[in-house]
Parts: structure tokens; C-alpha cells; sequence
């Protein structure tokens, strides 16, 4: 498959025209037409609807828009490892034979995370890969202090030096035992109200801000007698009834545990997973990976942030 030809298609879709799109690409518009033709041919079917008004992309050609984003991301970044491999310097060696260190907080990005590992793996496999577990306090600090090259992390941080790709923007939630009063709302939900002065797990002192306000809403009093470090922390003392949780919607997907009821907080706003990464970043691989996993994110979409 041409890779100049998915380019082309593309750009028409989202350019909604196909004279925008061949000046975006420097090419004719008869260039763009041709390529768009060639596809078509080579997959037995009409693309783009070509009517009166904006061009859009048929059933089919919706289904390989998500496929060609994710083919040119990966070419993209083979093209920059190519070239940075023309340029090697001794940190570039070192990193590759490091290899790729993925730190993941809880459940990462929902389904993002594993379909991102699983498609390094086949696009570098004479690449190590390691994953590193992160604590609720390792919001951004294993990747300032190198223990990790990129990181799922939850909720999006605003920081110096590191760089964040949003994956998923899912609701929330809180979990609560199966004994408490709230658990009958599990399937219509409360509001923030309902559970601002729940007796949140407390989190250690150096755990970074931007989390602690996540768990906690912003605000609220936290009154329970257990920390928490992990998912496992959390749905071990809120089982007990010693406690309350919070995080996002796919949370409840990713630990099923008996004795605890997730509710949805309906007015709280929707919170982010991301992909953080340094900036400063040389490492190839650390392209490749964040290249194919924002557009994994982008064609999973909602299902992910479900």
C-alpha cells in the first residue's frame, strides 16, 4: 500500500475538498485525485462520497481513516529513527541498549496501554521492553529521575520539562464498600456533594498535588486511618469499609473486586490519562512509542474513554 496514496486520501478527508488538500500537500489536484483513484481500485470500492458539497469519506473509507493514521504515524517515526541512527551519539547507544522503560499508574490508559505495548513490540522487537509499576506518588518524578523513559499517568499534569499526550477523557468515579449508603446509587449516580467529605484513603506527604486534588475533588476532608500507594491499597481498605476511593470510569472495567460498588459522580468534570514523556528526549524510541500511541488512542476513541 502507497503510503503517498494514504497521505493524499487523508488529507481530502480532512480537508473536506480536494484542491485544500493538494495545496496542503504541494501536489496537483489531479495528483490527489489520481492517488485517491488508485486506492479505490486497489480496494474495490468507492472511498469518498464526491457530491455537491463537502467531500466525506463513505462507510469504508471511514473505517481505513483510522487505519491510515495509524500506518503514517508509524512511518513518521521510522523515518525520524532512521535518520537520528545517521546521527548516533554515544547517548542514543546507551538508550538503545537500555532499551524502553514504560512506567504504568494502576491500569494506565484503559485499553491504550496494552495495544500501545503490544504494537512496540511488533513494530521493535530486538528492542527490550520493560514496564514499571508507578505509585499514586510518582506522578512525574520517575521520569525527572530516570527511572522510567514514558509513563500512563492520570490526571494530566502541567509541568516543566515534560511533555503529555491526553489518551483517554473518562468520567469519574468513586468506589465505596458495599455496606455504605452510596452503593445503592451505583446505577444512577450522586453528585459531588454526595461524596466531597467521604473519608477518602490519605496518600503520603510527597505525593504530588495535581493528584492529591484529583483523588480528593479539590476538596474535602480525609479522615481515613489507611494510605494509599496502589489500586490494590485502595480496593483492599474500601472493601473494608475503612475507607473510600476515587478515579476515573475504566477503573471499574480494570478491578472488579468483591465487596466494593463504584458510583459515578455526575457534575464532577471528566479527567484525563496521558502519555508523559521528558522533553528534552532524545531517545528514538521514545518517538516511536509516543507516535504509535497517540494513534492508537485516536482510533480506539471513545471505547477507550468509555
Amino acid at each position: 500500500m502507497d503510503l503517498r496514496r494514504l497521505s493524499s486520501f487523508l488529507a481530502v478527508v480532512e480537508e473536506e475538498h480536494f484542491g485544500r488538500a493538494a495545496a496542503r500537500l504541494f501536489l496537483s489536484p489531479a495528483a490527489v485525485t489520481q492517488h485517491v483513484q488508485q486506492l479505490e481500485r486497489e480496494f474495490g470500492t468507492r472511498l469518498l462520497d464526491r457530491g455537491h458539497g463537502p467531500v466525506v469519506p463513505t462507510a469504508a473509507g471511514q473505517r481505513l481513516v483510522s487505519h491510515a493514521r495509524t500506518l503514517l504515524a508509524a512511518a513518521n517515526a521510522a523515518v525520524e529513527d532512521v535518520t537520528e541512527a545517521a546521527h548516533t551519539t554515544s547517548a542514543a547507544v546507551a538508550a538503545a541498549a537500555r532499551g524502553l522503560r514504560v512506567g504504568v499508574m494502576g491500569h494506565g490508559s484503559a485499553e491504550v496501554t496494552p495495544a500501545a505495548v503490544s504494537a512496540f513490540r511488533r513494530a521493535r522487537p530486538d528492542v527490550p521492553l520493560r514496564l514499571v509499576q508507578l505509585t499514586f506518588t510518582e506522578h512525574v518524578s520517575a521520569l525527572r529521575e530516570n527511572r522510567v523513559d514514558v509513563a500512563f499517568v492520570r490526571p494530566a499534569v502541567t509541568a516543566d520539562g515534560i511533555e503529555v499526550d491526553v489518551l483517554t477523557t473518562e468520567r469519574r468515579i468513586v468506589a465505596v464498600s458495599a455496606g455504605s449508603p452510596l452503593a445503592d446509587a451505583a446505577r444512577v449516580g450522586v453528585r459531588i456533594a454526595d461524596v466531597i467529605d467521604l473519608p477518602y484513603l490519605r496518600l503520603p506527604r510527597h505525593t504530588p498535588r495535581p493528584f492529591t486534588d484529583y483523588l480528593y475533588f479539590d476538596a474535602g476532608e480525609r479522615r481515613a486511618p489507611d494510605c494509599a500507594l496502589t489500586p490494590h491499597d485502595v480496593l483492599t481498605s474500601v472493601a473494608a469499609g475503612r475507607g473510600a476511593g476515587s478515579g476515573l470510569k475504566s477503573f471499574a472495567r480494570y478491578y472488579p473486586w468483591p465487596g466494593t460498588v463504584y458510583v459515578p459522580v455526575l457534575d464532577a468534570p471528566c479527567a484525563h490519562s496521558v502519555l508523559a514523556t521528558r522533553a528534552a528526549d532524545t531517545n528514538p524510541e521514545v518517538r516511536i512509542f509516543r507516535a504509535l500511541t497517540v494513534a492508537l488512542a485516536r482510533e480506539l476513541g471513545p471505547p477507550a474513554s468509555r
